[in-house]
């Protein structure tokens, strides 16, 4: 799913635009203060409804091939079913990498949730390293903070990550355990554990990076898959190609609005202008600190950062033609708000910055994403901390085998946005003809986060779990509008 994880999360956080699955982490320190029991409790929506659930624990190795490794808990939350005779549990494998399924349920999908159980139990399952499965404990950054310009966020990245890498060794914790594989081998025990022959995936964005990986790990335990935002097994980056390509439709979108093309003639170009003007000139932006106000340079890869985070849905989307606006102005304090104070944007959290190394790139596609990088608007932005982390811990990388293609039997459910700015469309082919059993919902004008998107993708993945033919479907919502005053 891709990813910034931390970065796009802050960002989104910081201008009050909440996104399902990009909950924050909760610390490994605080899991074991609460030390939450397992068994039957009342869990809250975020809008304060309640329901009947229950809450489950079991233990896996952290760290597999390493004989003797500390074993961590991982916890879920069990949605039980409403049917007489449930089907396949259904694992919801949350985005990220570092979103948390428990807390993804409390929001926009809540009701998603509640309706699949009249097919089968529901899980909203906590990944190793996030929420209830916490193991890595905070730490402080000690870097001290860069001018946000390409060169600044790369150099602190690199040191920062060598920095948190050491110390989490240091206290006992297997950081080679954090990636994909471990993490798809985690849902095989996690079948086990309920004492089930099969279990069904629901996923996004990089919870379908990881559904991809237990497909190919464990292809005899799965039912039946639906997932949304598809991410592919060497997807980790996307390609800058295929974002000018999202942007251009974009752009597209934007002519059908008079004053807003009178204002922008070209949105990529005026993206371009701003981005290349800021980066050799960075404007000083003053931020609430721990300890008082905090001034940052701001270049044009921190703007390139920002919208990289906000292209994912058509809300935030449309709020680009005025920021950019704006700083062509000059009024380059329109940034603030929309940043986290730095010592919460420059921070990190270990499982996601881990589960990207160890996914990593093929060396073509790398080429390609660096040759397209040169030229593209968002430059290579897009996924920071990737490619920037690459070969800053060595060692790590699960090899061009974890990444390859796959043919996929399974039956299928296949969901996408049009306006998905996080995992576009030609991005998501790649990944849709490697599935030989599926259906396709194509929502016209969603975004990212596509499953809440459409009042009908809830009753489609309904009737799928419930083994009833679904057909290919398309689905409409009405067009983003660009204000720019």
């Amino acid at each position: 799913m891709t990813h910034t994880f931390l970065n796009r999360r802050s960002i989104i956080a910081a201008a009050g635009l909440a996104v399902p699955g990009m909950a924050f982490l909760s610390s490994a320190a605080r899991a074991q203060a609460t030390q939450p029991q397992a068994g039957p409790f009342r869990y809250k929506s975020g809008d304060g409804q309640e329901v009947d659930a229950e809450r489950g624990f079991f233990e896996v190795p952290e760290d597999r091939r390493i004989p003797g490794s500390r074993r961590i808990r991982l916890g879920y939350v069990r949605f039980a079913s409403t049917a007489k005779n449930p089907g396949p549990p259904i694992v919801y494998l949350a985005g990220g990498p570092g979103g948390s399924g428990v807390r993804t349920a409390m929001g926009p999908r809540f009701p998603i949730f509640m309706a699949l159980r009249e097919v089968a139990d529901v899980i909203a399952f906590d990944q190793r390293g996030v929420g209830l499965s916490a193991s890595i404990p905070d730490r402080a950054a000690t870097t001290p903070y860069p001018a946000m310009t390409h060169a600044g966020v790369t150099a602190w990245y690199r040191e920062e990550m060598q920095k948190a890498w050491i110390d989490w060794s240091r206290a006992g914790i297997a950081m080679t355990g954090y990636n994909t594989a471990q993490n798809a081998d985690d849902i095989e025990d996690l079948r086990r554990h309920l004492g089930v022959e099969k279990v069904n995936l629901w996923g996004i964005s990089y919870g379908t990076h990881l559904a991809l990986s237990v497909l190919k790990r464990h292809p005899n335990s799965i039912g039946r898959v639906a997932l949304a935002s598809l991410e592919g097994q060497d997807q980790t980056i996307k390609r800058p190609a295929h974002i000018d390509m999202f942007l251009d439709r974009v752009d597209h979108l934007m002519g059908a609005h008079p004053v807003v093309r009178a204002a922008i003639p070209n949105m990529p170009a005026l993206m371009r202008r701003v981005h290349e003007r800021l980066e050799a000139d960075p404007a000083t932006l003053t931020f609430a600190g721990e300890n008082g106000p905090v001034d940052v340079k701001m270049g044009g890869f921190g703007v390139q950062l920002l919208a990289s985070a906000l292209v994912a849905n058509p809300p935030q989307l449309s709020m680009l033609p005025k920021i950019y606006l704006a700083l062509d102005a000059g009024k380059t304090d329109v940034l603030t708000p929309l940043f986290p104070p730095p010592h919460r944007y420059f921070n990190l959290s270990g499982m996601p910055e881990a589960m990207d190394l160890a996914s990593g790139v093929s060396p073509a596609r790398l080429a390609l994403i660096e040759k397209e990088a040169k030229t593209a608007v968002l430059g290579d932005a897009f996924n920071l901390p990737m490619p920037h982390l690459l070969g800053a811990i060595p060692g790590v990388d699960l090899g061009d085998d974890f990444r390859q293609p796959i043919r996929i039997e399974t039956p299928a459910l296949l969901v996408a946005g049009s306006l998905d700015g996080r995992t576009p469309l030609e991005e998501q082919a790649e990944v849709i003809a490697q599935f030989q059993n599926k259906a396709q919902v194509l929502v016209e004008n969603a975004g990212h986060n596509v499953f809440e998107a459409h009042p009908e993708v809830q009753t489609l993945l309904v009737k799928f779990f419930g083994e009833h033919a679904v057909q290919d479907t398309r689905l409409t919502l009405p067009p983003p509008t660009f204000p720019i005053a």
